[in-house]
């Protein structure tokens, strides 16, 4: 009777081996050279600047040079693509910076491994001197929300006015995290991630974070699958996702002395919309504007609507 236990055990530990061998073959996907992903998504007017021993990739659009500075950071996973709506819509009255942050798009790993909010608070600053930007007009999604009102709290005399798009920084009580995301957080699961990423992950953890389904196009699930294979991008999604978070600083946001939008989808499942009411009630000068049915990226799913908004903000002394 053990025995034949002991022989059914080994049957289907052989056959779990066969599984993920045959899922390693199926879905092993080797980095993309960077050479490759440049020529796709790096056409004008993207450029590269050197910053902590990255080639960070940026795009400078100047629509108009009166205007402030609209500085747009993206969220996890994602790139400066995430704004192109906004771009489009309103980028004819306004310079607009954005950029990819390190560990993610054309800019990739940051060489010393550190992806902590003080980092992040420090990286945008060098940037944003080496782009001779004084003062500006701050925008994030996300991570880059988080990154934004925790870079406004250092520096209060650079950000006039702050943008926060389903920003990051208070707990979550009813979070529903993409697939990618909690790979990322399992054990020798994660590691297998660095070289076996199926598309198909990257398209349900799209389709997690749009209220739209409809909107996940190909090419949309193509462009985040591919920049996902940038050299050293997976190893720094999942380190970054590994990262111990930083000491909160929300009992800080009172001190925030800008004007503050805080824009969210009330489909976001990720980030639920209660969290836009808990930003409503720590900052003490904020507008708060939520989309009907758009979800984690609404600056992507209603680049229109969101953009008429986030200009009006902008416009208005």
């Amino acid at each position: 009777m053990i025995k034949k236990a002991f022989q059914y055990i080994l049957w289907i530990f052989a056959l779990l081996v066969l599984v993920i061998l045959g899922l390693a073959t199926w879905h092993w996907h080797s980095d993309i050279p960077k050479t490759i992903l440049r020529e796709k998504y790096a056409s004008p007017p993207s450029r590269f600047i050197s910053i902590k021993g990255m080639e960070v990739h940026f795009r400078d659009e100047v629509g108009s040079c009166d205007s402030l500075p609209l500085v747009l950071l993206h969220g996890t996973g994602a790139s400066l693509h995430t704004w192109d709506g906004w771009v489009e819509n309103i980028g004819k009255k306004h310079r607009i910076i954005r950029l990819d942050l390190p560990a993610y798009g054309l800019t990739g790993a940051n060489p010393a491994g550190d992806y902590s909010m003080d980092f992040y608070i420090d990286f945008l600053h060098e940037f944003l001197q080496k782009m001779y930007v004084e003062k500006c007009v701050l925008a994030g999604n996300s991570l880059g929300g988080a990154i934004a009102w925790n870079y406004a709290l250092r520096h209060p005399t650079i950000v006039k006015k702050l943008i926060l798009v389903d920003a990051s920084g208070f707990p979550s009580q009813n979070s529903e995290k993409p697939l990618a995301f909690s790979l990322a957080n399992l054990p020798i699961i994660n590691h297998l991630f660095k070289f076996i990423t199926p598309r198909m992950i990257i398209e349900k953890s799209l389709l997690n974070v749009y209220g739209d389904k409809s909107k996940v196009s190909d090419s949309l699930i193509d462009r985040y699958f591919e920049l996902s294979l940038h050299e050293g991008n997976r190893k720094a999604f999942i380190d970054r996702m590994n990262t111990k978070p930083s000491p909160s600083r929300v009992q800080l946001l009172n001190t925030l002395p800008m004007p503050v939008l805080i824009m969210w989808g009330d489909a976001d499942k990720l980030i639920p919309v209660e969290n836009a009411y808990k930003f409503q009630g720590a900052l003490t000068n904020d507008t708060l504007v939520v989309f009907k049915g758009l979800g984690h990226v609404p600056m992507e799913e209603d680049p229109v609507n969101t953009a008429k908004v986030a200009q009006s903000f902008i416009e208005n002394d």
